[in-house]
Order: C-alpha cells, then sequence, then structure tokens
C-alpha cells in the first residue's frame, strides 16, 4: 500500500465516542488497505492518584486495577468483533501507564501514520482539561490525528460497509 495512510491506531478508552471512532478506523481500514490497530491504556498514574489521596487502599487498588484489565480486554474484544464481521483485521493491544505517553510510544513504535480518536469531552474545568488523555495525546501526537465525530453518520457508514 503506497497511499499516505499505511497504519491506523485508534484508541479506546471505553467510551461510546472511543467505539464510534473504533467503527470509523475499520471503515477506513477497509477503504484504504491500511494496517488498523487498536490500542486501550489502563491509566495507572490516575490509580495511583486516588491511592496517595487515600480514596483507595492499595489492596482495593490491586482489585480495582484487575477490573480495569479485564475491562480493556472486554472493550478490546468487542472491536476485534466489529472488525472480523466487516472483514477487516485489526491487532489489539493493551498497555499500563499514563494513556497519552503510552499512545505516543505506540506511535512511534509502530510508525504509525494517524491516530484515529473519538469525539473529545467537553471542558468544564481546567482540571478536567489537564486530565483529559485523549486531548492531551491529540497534541503530542506526532503524526496526523482524526477525530470521529457524528456517531450516527458513523453508525449509517459503518452499517452500509460490505
Amino acid at each position: 500500500m503506497d497511499g499516505p495512510v499505511r497504519k491506523i491506531l485508534v484508541y479506546i478508552d471505553g467510551t461510546e465516542q472511543s467505539i464510534t471512532a473504533a467503527q470509523y478506523a475499520i471503515c477506513l481500514s477497509k477503504a484504504t488497505g491500511a494496517e488498523l490497530t487498536a490500542l486501550y491504556v489502563v491509566n495507572v498514574r490516575a490509580l495511583n492518584d486516588l491511592v496517595k489521596a487515600k480514596i483507595f487502599i492499595e489492596t482495593e487498588q490491586a482489585e480495582y486495577q484487575r477490573d480495569l484489565h479485564a475491562d480493556a480486554e472486554r472493550y478490546l474484544n468487542h472491536v476485534k468483533n466489529l472488525a472480523r464481521g466487516k472483514g477487516v483485521v485489526i491487532e489489539t493491544e493493551s498497555k499500563s501507564g499514563t494513556p497519552y505517553m503510552e499512545i505516543k510510544n505506540t506511535i512511534i513504535e509502530r510508525k504509525i501514520d494517524l491516530l484515529i480518536i473519538g469525539e473529545l469531552s467537553r471542558i468544564r474545568s481546567r482540571r478536567d482539561e489537564f486530565f483529559n488523555e485523549a486531548e492531551r495525546a491529540m497534541r503530542n501526537a506526532p503524526c496526523s490525528v482524526l477525530i470521529v465525530k457524528d456517531e450516527d453518520r458513523v453508525w449509517d457508514i459503518f452499517e452500509g460497509l460490505v
């Protein structure tokens, strides 16, 4: 494949917007023949902050972390099934760390041409803005970034994909 997009990374975070982004990424991969990878990052920084703030004790942290890893696997399997249903090969990967940094590292490691993320949530405070990992990934990505909007239109395109 010699087009401008040879490798696509879609970031999955368990939100409806990230599933919509995955549907769009599947359609784009099928149309262009680009390799597709889905990445879920378990945010251990946020988890450590909860322990430091004494919201969790360390034993609860381990249990919650197991739950987060199970969620990651469930969402990645869902995306894999969506791709399989459309005849698209997708590689999935789950990592632990700070999401925007892991996304950036994956882009570099895999030589990704295009990062696809779901629509950014509304920023309600400076704290939200600081901790919005998708926005931080968008700003720090060393490749082009596509933000998927219009869930209904994406659904129609995805459903029409043969």
